[in-house]
């Protein structure tokens, strides 16, 4: 499969580069596949769509402040520091801007001294192995001192820190957030539980590599990136419960997604307690155990998660889908408007 066949045309101007002022304010493309349907509604609308008994599955990962500016010491240079993952003892796998300056044995300096940092090695992607020193707590420091890594088409600055996180996020870890999650409200989140419908939780950790364009010509030869997640027994629980009284689960984004095939795959279908890393690559042609649903943002061309949604929605009829979301004015990417695919759904949306 050629990954020019995931590609379409998209204005720039249409990458939403601001987050609206009310985070459910958001249109909601709703697709059913098995009928090759599709309705315009707003995210509230999303109520409208799911059933007593139904269980969404939401990623409640947070993302860290990881970009940090800071001067070389020894020269007083500007750097740029973005953290990857920790390592232990303090030691974080970085990107460095620009990394030609900094070198090991080189020690950066953050917030007047509040936070020192020295390189110990050139990592093989041209990354930078820093450890961290301080005094206090290394989280609230990054908190104080630290920006969010917003995507790179994002141009805007952020005004408010907390709006490229959900309110439900518990768990420090994410390099991006899971955008799909940024919709939703404590107030709808209650309404939502109020109908009958479960909220179930799940953690999967974004890293940068979701941004990764992909450099090959043929899908089948892209290798993913890695990412921790974890299910508890609670959410297993719930989802086992969802599948035995023939109820739909729907998953909250492409991370959840990845989430529930990860651990339904091994089990057919079922669900159980599991921690670890997942490499899951889902395009067209994969069989789905853990999820009956998705809701997700709107993509970028020939990405993974283009791919991802292709696999659930059917190809040719997410790309049309998307053509007309372009036709439509919707706002694309992290900060953009939103899409529900669901077999079955046109029933719903005709009760």
């Amino acid at each position: 499969m050629n990954v020019d066949e995931f590609d379409f045309y998209l204005p720039d101007e249409l990458i939403a580069q601001t987050p609206l002022k009310k985070r459910d304010a958001s249109r909601l493309m709703v697709l059913d596949p098995e009928v090759k349907e599709r309705k315009h509604d707003t995210f509230p609308g999303l109520l409208h769509y799911l059933e007593e008994g139904d269980c969404l599955v939401l990623n409640n990962t947070k993302v860290l402040p990881a970009r940090l500016y800071g001067i070389k010491e020894e020269t007083g240079a500007q750097v740029e520091v973005l953290l990857l993952n920790e390592e232990g003892n303090d030691e974080w796998e970085t990107l460095v801007k620009p990394a030609k300056r900094v070198k090991p044995g080189n020690v950066l300096t953050f917030g007047n001294g509040k936070l020192k940092a020295e390189c110990i090695s050139t990592l093989e992607h041209g990354g930078r192995m820093l450890k961290f020193f301080y005094e206090g707590v290394f989280l609230e420091i990054l908190e104080d001192l630290g920006e969010m890594p917003l995507p790179p088409y994002i141009k805007e600055k952020l005004q408010e820190k907390d709006r490229y996180q959900t309110v439900y996020a518990k768990h420090d870890g994410s390099a991006a957030a899971p955008t799909a999650g940024l919709h939703f409200t404590e107030d709808l989140l209650q309404e939502i539980k109020q109908r009958g419908v479960n909220v179930a939780y799940i953690t999967l950790h974004v890293g940068l590599g979701t941004f990764r364009p992909v450099s090959v010509d043929t899908v089948e030869d892209h290798n993913m990136h890695e990412e921790f997640y974890e299910m508890d027994q609670v959410t297993a629980d719930m989802l086992n419960d969802t599948r035995t009284k023939g109820k739909k689960i729907v998953a909250v984004g492409t991370t959840s997604a990845r989430t529930l095939e990860s651990v339904a795959r091994k089990r057919k279908g079922k669900f159980d307690k599991e921690s670890g890393w997942t490499d899951i690559f889902i395009y067209p042609g994969y069989e789905f155990f853990g999820i009956d649903g998705m809701l997700t943002n709107f993509h970028l061309p020939k990405s993974t998660l283009v791919m991802l949604v292709s696999a659930i929605a059917g190809q040719d009829f997410l790309l049309s889908s998307y053509e007309e979301a372009v036709k439509e004015r919707y706002r694309f990417f992290s900060f953009g408007d939103a899409m529900l695919i669901m077999k079955g759904s046109h029933h719903r949306w005709q009760q």
